[in-house]
């Protein structure tokens, strides 16, 4: 069986994640052998109506068959008892597939949520074709993020993130976790953990800030790896339980290459080679904004202030640079233009930076005056006249170099990939379990 959950929880509280883990613990005392780690998959971040992370859940597991309808019971109490469904903009789905190999057509349509706008229509069109059951709460569109969980097996690259939770009573105050054990933590064991401090700013990010029942969050590249960085982490307040997901979480899974500008579509993530066709300039509040363009049209790219080395990297950006932006595409408005928000940067080749000097005097070695336009230039020293000397062009050394730039950790998406992970792709590698992925 196959089960996927998306969007129980609001802006103000509730966690998707948190309803896999308390499932976890109840299925394993049904005795069902999981055939997975339980799968946190982000889905496209641009989407308008998303709570907060866009993450869907999924747990795959063998059961014995008479057990089918209480596992659905007990699924459907857990997410009604859980869920934040009088909120509005909280509207649950859980899928159920009973069938051991994943069809091609759902693995497209999870490709699908990762990168674009899906429709409920395409969704529930979609459960009907492969014999999935569904049900859904208010506008049902949650049944969106739990079919496309079902449908990412994360063939690809993945990720592991170990969450922790607190006591209820806990919920809503301040989270109380050692500062230093962090950084510890993210010393001993990089590179094979990325986004959990952010050093520019001296900032912790394994903890959310909201009223949710998270208290930290570590990714890593396996589930050892997590679990040893969980051991390393000092909570000061009690745990209730923690669980190891795989995830599509900084695997660049949201990205779409698009051959040209008139090619974008609005709330897509794109990756696009163009060239600079305006010079940056700061705009309120420290936003970078320059232009690119190609044969095909001229677009504005942003790169705003809490991106840092992205940002800087944008601000020393010249025409006629030639760039590969990856971004995500805003909707053009009344009063503003479409425009590419900004995750990162490749700088593939760098134009001169030229400046004009007036030349100098060829008996003072004086720089001479110009006399203006087209009207040649004075001596100061010596008085002399000369009509036919030219402005002087020098490149200028270039801060900026070759090379990738990517947003700061404290601002990245869940999907972006990080520096920290180039290389450590995980394309057709086996899943292993470890002892005690979960507890309690």
């Amino acid at each position: 069986m196959h089960i996927g959950i998306d969007d129980t929880d609001s802006v103000k509280n509730g966690c998707t994640t948190y309803l896999a883990a308390l499932l976890t613990e109840k299925l394993t005392q049904m005795n069902v052998q999981f055939q997975d780690y339980p799968t946190l998959i982000r889905l496209n971040p641009n989407v308008p109506w998303k709570t907060r992370g866009n993450g869907a859940i999924c747990l795959r597991f063998q059961h014995q068959t008479h057990l089918t309808n209480d596992i659905k019971q007990l699924t459907l109490n857990l997410l009604e008892e859980n869920s934040q469904t009088n909120n509005k903009g909280t509207n649950p789905g859980i899928v159920f597939y009973q069938h051991e190999q994943i069809p091609p057509v759902l693995t497209t349509f999870s490709r699908q949520t990762e990168t674009s706008i899906v429709t409920i229509e395409h969704a529930v069109k979609l459960i009907r074709k492969i014999g999935a059951e569904a049900l859904g709460y208010n506008t049902c569109r949650g049944i969106i993020g739990a079919l496309a969980a079902i449908g990412e097996t994360l063939t690809d690259d993945y990720t592991y993130e170990l969450i922790a939770y607190r006591t209820p009573a806990n919920w809503g105050t301040k989270r109380c976790v050692d500062k230093e054990s962090i950084f510890n933590m993210d010393r001993l064991l990089q590179p094979n953990v990325f986004n959990n401090i952010d050093t520019e700013k001296n900032r912790v990010i394994i903890t959310p800030r909201g009223p949710d029942p998270i208290l930290f969050g570590i990714r890593g590249e396996s589930a050892d790896v997590v679990k040893q960085a969980f051991k390393l982490v000092k909570p000061l307040e009690p745990v209730e339980r923690w669980v190891i997901f795989r995830s599509n979480q900084g695997t660049d899974a949201h990205l779409t290459y698009v051959p040209s500008i008139n090619k974008l579509k609005c709330y897509n993530s794109i990756v696009l080679k163009a060239v600079v066709s305006k010079d940056p300039k700061i705009i309120p509040v420290r936003h970078v904004l320059f232009s690119i363009k190609d044969d095909f049209g001229e677009v504005d790219c942003i790169a705003y202030e809490p991106t840092g080395d992205l940002r800087r990297a944008a601000r020393e950006l010249v025409i006629g640079d030639y760039v590969e932006v990856t971004g995500a595409v805003k909707r053009a408005t009344k009063n503003k233009s479409l425009t590419l928000n900004l995750e990162k940067i490749n700088v593939i080749s760098l134009n001169q930076k030229l400046v004009q000097h007036n030349p100098f005097c060829p008996d003072c070695q004086k720089r001479l005056k110009s006399m203006g336009k087209n009207q040649g230039f004075r001596c100061n020293w010596c008085s002399k006249k000369f009509v036919d000397l030219k402005k002087q062009e020098h490149a200028l050394p270039r801060a900026l170099k070759q090379g990738v730039y990517v947003a700061s950790p404290r601002s990245q998406r869940h999907l972006t990939k990080p520096s920290r992970r180039l290389g450590q792709e995980k394309n057709d590698t086996p899943v292993v379990f470890i002892k005690d992925w979960y507890w309690p």
